[in-house]
């Protein structure tokens, strides 16, 4: 879309003070007070609780003529916000070309009423008809009195939030056709997940890919930096083709496997170059939190940790990393889930493979560590947290500071300070079982000439031992479970992250079969192996 100038606040409230001197009154004191000026009830006592029957039925019917006969001012003065609501209704006719309104009540559930609007786009002599479902709630107005229709954007469109509008116009950039690696076709009716990305490749790659533009009725959001969101093709232009590292068949199960929890990322690396295989995401709120997370990881972090202590001459793999019950590092004591066994005598392959957390906070004061050396390792050798990865859309790279106190002990099993997602964690897999980081990348880097990210990897030592833990841990250890079934050469981490205000933790899963790498995190979904753990396998059962 090309970016018009929005329809000012200010100009709503002007709209409504000179629509007419029926409404401009009572309007002007509304825009204020959110309820309705008190002069406008009509009676010198304002009416209380929650509106009835007849109320709510006088007012959606008001408020839906209005709407339809284009008389945005008057409409608006049936909410409990007519500054706003007369914007957007004047860009509804105005900027967005929607006329011939036709709305179709349902049935009223109390003060709550669902509706069908069916409509015309007309643009350069180009008419489109336009159907969609939403919903109002009358609520009583707060010093008025009367019975008004609570005022969303979501009232006027279901795609609308706080601050976004519709607009009609050509696209400031072509359509595009994204291709998987394979040449198949990616759209978002197919791949629902992959929806917010593809808005954010056409609109970073749109001009690039060699389309040209079409006419679009667009959701144009509030960020600057969000792009708009089509709703209804008038004209179409020719769209451009994109080639990504997307596999069809891995987007597939990891946009199925999703599914299985609700709040749940994956996403799938091919270690050996860095290709992104599949993002997917099964959210409310529609955010990519498989690329833009910033959440703990909980006991996956401990593949970085496991490094740092080999890279440091700490331990080894076979060397001593004892799991008391529980461990106290400056104060502040830490235990292990409820059930494991204390294994003094344990191995850090057996700490690893069994994810007991006082084995490796009893390690994190050994010299020669200190409160940096686990962001040293998680920059130098995993190429985290300096954000600087150019994976084609927006991304978090992870973070990982240097931390004192409790949180130095608490970053080392993915608690405190440490933020990740799953695509750090795919790529953590990767670097941990090649030794290279190949930075994570969703688009050819020389289409926009973009500089990947570089580290220095691990010594193949370090890597062969992480390798070959991450692989008890799926034949022996907490991802037992599930990664069971899986042939090939397979491995995992599991991971459970304790967030404040949730009663259950974070599920977190990371494992690797062959040449793919894949991780999930699902909000509130218990241990690593329980929710978390399914996805990555049904994503690594085909990828892999």
């Amino acid at each position: 879309m090309g970016r018009g100038v929005k329809v000012a606040v200010i100009g709503g409230v002007f709209a409504v003070m000179v629509g007419g001197a029926g409404y401009g009154a009572y309007n002007v004191v509304s825009a204020l007070d959110g309820g309705g000026g008190s002069g406008s009830s009509g009676s010198s006592e304002a009416k209380s609780g929650p509106p009835d029957k007849d109320e709510v039925a006088e007012t959606t019917e008001k408020f839906f003529t209005a709407w339809e006969k284009g008389d945005a001012t008057t409409a608006a003065s049936y909410t409990n916000n007519a500054s706003v609501a007369g914007a957007l209704l004047t860009a509804y006719g105005e900027d967005a070309h929607i006329g011939g309104v036709e709305i179709t009540p349902g049935t009223a559930a109390g003060t709550s009423v669902p509706f069908t609007v069916k409509a015309k786009v007309s643009y350069e002599g180009t008419t489109k008809p336009l159907s969609y479902k939403s919903e109002l709630t009358v609520v009583r107005g707060e010093t008025s009195g009367r019975a008004l229709v609570d005022w969303k954007p979501s009232v006027v469109h279901p795609g609308l939030k706080d601050g976004d509008t519709l607009v009609t116009e050509e696209s400031a950039t072509p359509q595009i056709q994204a291709v998987g690696r394979n040449g198949t076709v990616l759209t978002k009716e197919k791949y629902p997940s992959l929806g917010p990305v593809l808005a954010t490749l056409r609109e970073r790659y749109g001009s690039k890919a060699g389309g040209t533009p079409g006419i679009e009725l667009a959701v144009r959001h509030a960020a600057a930096d969000a792009p708009d969101t089509p709703l209804l093709t008038l004209t179409e232009g020719e769209p451009g083709k994109l080639r990504t590292t997307l596999s069809a068949s891995v987007q597939a199960a990891a946009e199925k496997a999703v599914k299985r929890y609700g709040e749940s990322s994956v996403v799938a690396v091919q270690p050996s170059t860095g290709e992104v295989l599949a993002v997917a995401n099964n959210r409310a709120d529609g955010f990519n939190a498989a690329f833009q997370g910033r959440v703990a990881p909980g006991s996956t972090m401990k593949i970085i940790t496991a490094a740092m202590l080999i890279d440091n001459g700490v331990t080894s793999m076979n060397g001593p990393a004892p799991c008391p019950d529980t461990a106290t590092w400056q104060s502040q004591t830490f235990k292990n889930l409820t059930g494991m066994q204390p294994n003094e005598s344990a191995t850090l392959a057996n700490t690893f493979m069994r994810s007991c957390n006082t084995g490796f906070i009893k390690l994190v004061d050994e010299k020669p560590l200190t409160d940096s050396s686990l962001t040293e390792e998680a920059q130098e050798r995993f190429g985290l947290g300096q954000d600087n990865w150019q994976t084609g859309i927006v991304s978090f790279d992870g973070s990982v500071p240097a931390s004192g106190g409790p949180d130095r002990a608490a970053n080392a099993i993915g608690q405190g300070q440490v933020q990740m997602n799953p695509l750090n964690m795919a790529s953590v897999t990767a670097t941990a079982i090649t030794g290279e980081f190949r930075q994570p990348y969703l688009v050819p880097f020389d289409l926009d000439d973009r500089e990947p990210a570089t580290a220095k990897g691990l010594p193949q030592g370090t890597a062969s031992q992480l390798k070959q833990m991450m692989r008890l841990t799926a034949t022996q250890g907490t991802a037992v479970n599930a990664m069971s079934g899986l042939g090939g050469d397979v491995g995992a981490k599991t991971g459970s992250a304790e967030v404040d205000g949730q009663s259950v933790s974070n599920s977190w899963f990371t494992g690797f079969r062959n040449d793919v790498a894949a991780a999930a995190m699902v909000q509130e979904g218990g241990h690593g192996g329980d929710a978390a753990g399914p996805i990555v396998a049904d994503v690594l059962r085909v990828g892999g």
